[in-house]
């Protein structure tokens, strides 16, 4: 890599602390296995802003010529693009379905968000998507959970995978790919199931998955990068593993949902939890793995 780059690392930003946490452990592992000039830059919320961080790499790099953006996001969407192109002051890979003629609200992130400042080269990459290597995360993950099961090693055990969903294809096909790939390499009775805006919800893929298998213990793999709302309260609730929280919900869909053109999709707050009485365990998702950070510094290696 020349000295006159700087990695981009993109994402979400979030009002919860966690996810700060995760990105600069990611960040600094990033940069401690590679040596490159990284910055995270958030979308929203949280510091510094995709404009900022570019600053920052300005400073950092004599004569910066080209920046190489990372989203650090599994699955391609909305955010990866359309959002980021904006911000990044390139042209949006496809229709807004939010906001078609491109002209959003005056207080919409969008339109509040600081004009990158920067004349060199900057390389959009892809999302994650499928990558063979997340399912040594899953396997992982896995591992975790059975260690801490209270049912003896022979209990009949199923694995669900948890995405988020999305208003586009393109998460379904994330997790529809990489469960195939699972699917494919395990002997665990599996299945997969939506946090929101995609069929099938946590408890309908639960019940196939049950009504197919004898199951004492059920693993639930998020397969989210940093722990948030959806991972620490909802989908938890959903299981059972904590009352539903009466307050949860006014403050966390104030991501992207802010100018909806009646899109409602807050469907969730019956926050219904499934019918199961058998072992549930939930390992943590996947943060600032080793197994993430040697996917980012391939994909990252390959634009080089």
């Amino acid at each position: 890599m020349s000295n006159n780059n700087g990695i981009l690392l993109i994402s979400h930003g979030s009002s919860l602390p966690y996810g700060e946490v995760t990105f600069n452990e990611i960040k600094d592992k990033f940069i401690k296995k590679t040596g490159f000039a990284t910055e995270v830059g958030y979308m929203k919320v949280s510091q510094p802003s995709i404009a900022g961080a570019v600053e920052i790499l300005k400073n950092e790099v004599d004569d910066l010529n080209k920046i190489i953006a990372m989203p650090v996001f599994l699955a391609p969407g909305i955010h990866t693009n359309i959002d980021i192109p904006i911000l990044l002051g390139l042209e949006p890979l496809e229709t807004d379905p939010r906001c078609p003629d491109g002209n959003y609200p005056d207080e919409h992130y969008l339109s509040i968000a600081d004009d990158v400042e920067f004349d060199g080269e900057i390389e959009l990459l892809p999302a994650i998507g499928p990558d063979d290597d997340l399912l040594k995360f899953i396997d992982k993950r896995i591992d975790e959970a059975l260690s801490e099961s209270e049912l003896n090693d022979d209990a009949a055990t199923g694995v669900l995978l948890v995405s988020h969903g999305s208003r586009l294809k393109y998460n379904k096909e994330f997790i529809s790919a990489l469960f195939d790939k699972f699917e494919k390499t395990t002997d665990y009775p599996c299945n997969f199931g939506f946090m929101e805006l995609e069929e099938p919800d946590i408890p309908t893929a639960i019940d196939s998955l049950l009504e197919d298998n004898e199951i004492e213990r059920l693993i639930v793999v998020p397969v989210f990068i940093a722990p948030g709302v959806h991972t620490t309260n909802d989908i938890p609730t959903i299981l059972g593993l904590k009352e539903p929280d009466e307050h949860h919900h006014h403050h966390h869909h104030d991501h992207d949902h802010d100018h909806e053109h009646g899109h409602e999709h807050h469907h969730h707050h019956d926050l219904t939890a499934i019918d199961f009485d058998g072992e549930i365990l939930y390992p943590e998702p996947i943060k600032a793995d080793d197994i993430l950070i040697d996917i980012l510094i391939k994909k990252v290696n390959e634009a080089l």
